[in-house]
């Protein structure tokens, strides 16, 4: 046993050495079910910091909404009580405006163009504008959240067919204008009250990608699946900004790395998703009709003049982006 004045003299040298990490697992949450391309973008995020840190960070994520509503865990986020979260824009809109330009119609010429412009400069922007934003939140990358199209009883070929009918969207102003422009009825409806609505005849239709069409079982009574791509909204993965603070700055950049590669994986996935979506509907009946979307495009320029007013020259950047 050394004696004490030994140990004594040691302490001061022991004190001044770095203090080891300490392992620490991050909480995730997604609202989406498990196996959903964003859920599992960030679960392989988790096994690639585990990986790199020799198990220093984790992941373990909450998928299916369990930690509660979006709004919810955004509020847990900010609190630091959850570390990750896959977040739509709509929470963010009243602190970082200029992310309002991407729920607007036809704001993108189709998806491809879509994921150019969150991939180039302009995405950078807005990501930097959330992170320096009194939000409490880092913004880390992009994930897609798919083009929405027209479901339907009757099909629709033309702008002249969706005159007069009720469709379903979210309670959002620019998107129940979106709806009135292209000569449809919008009615705001929370998602679980579709399928009833639908069977009943209190809407004709709703909106939204092939995986959630697939997903709610609404084909079972929308047989018409008209392709016309009037919004392609994407979607945040955000960190903590407390829990961001106490990684170190190797960690913090290892951080920044997976999550770029996961906003370029779960695009993969959800194109696997969407092919394979498109086939189980098909192969229930579903009829997809291709058309003509300059009606509507043309149609929903008072939507982007009216509710893009203060975003006009973001507007001009994002049709330059080639």
């Amino acid at each position: 046993m050394k004696p004490l004045r030994t140990l004594l003299a040691a302490l001061p040298l022991a004190l001044a050495l770095p203090s080891v990490a300490l392992a620490q697992t991050l909480k995730a949450s997604d609202t989406h079910s498990a196996g959903y391309p964003t859920v599992v973008a960030v679960e392989q995020m988790g096994k690639k910091l585990e990986a790199a840190t020799g198990g220093k960070l984790k992941i373990q994520m909450f998928s299916g909404g369990v930690l509660g509503t979006e709004t919810e865990v955004v509020e847990q986020t900010q609190l630091g009580a959850v570390q990750i979260a896959r977040i739509s824009l709509g929470v963010v809109g009243p602190i970082v405006p200029d992310v309002n330009v991407f729920n607007l119609p036809y704001v993108f010429r189709d998806e491809a163009h879509m994921r150019r412009v969150v991939d180039g400069e302009i995405g950078q922007e807005i990501l930097d504008k959330v992170t320096n934003a009194n939000f409490n939140l880092v913004a880390l990358g992009w994930m897609d959240g798919g083009t929405r199209h027209l479901y339907t009883k009757k099909p629709v070929r033309t702008a002249a067919d969706l005159k007069g009918m009720k469709i379903r969207m979210q309670n959002n102003p620019v998107l129940l204008d979106t709806m009135e422009a292209m000569g449809g009825n919008g009615v705001a409806m929370n998602t679980g009250e579709i399928f009833s609505a639908l069977q009943t005849g209190v809407i004709d239709g709703a909106e939204n990608n092939s995986p959630t069409l697939l997903a709610h079982n609404h084909y079972q009574i929308t047989k018409f699946f008209t392709q016309s791509g009037h919004l392609i909204i994407p979607e945040l993965l955000v960190m903590s900004k407390r829990s961001w603070e106490k990684l170190t700055p190797e960690h913090q950049a290892l951080v920044k790395k997976v999550a770029r590669e996961a906003q370029l994986e779960q695009r993969e996935l959800w194109n696997k998703r969407v092919a394979e979506s498109n086939d189980k509907l098909k192969a229930a009946g579903v009829e997809f009709i291709e058309i003509d979307k300059t009606p509507f495009q043309q149609g929903t320029a008072p939507v982007r003049e009216k509710h893009g007013a203060p975003y006009a020259e973001l507007m001009k950047r994002i049709a330059a982006v080639q």
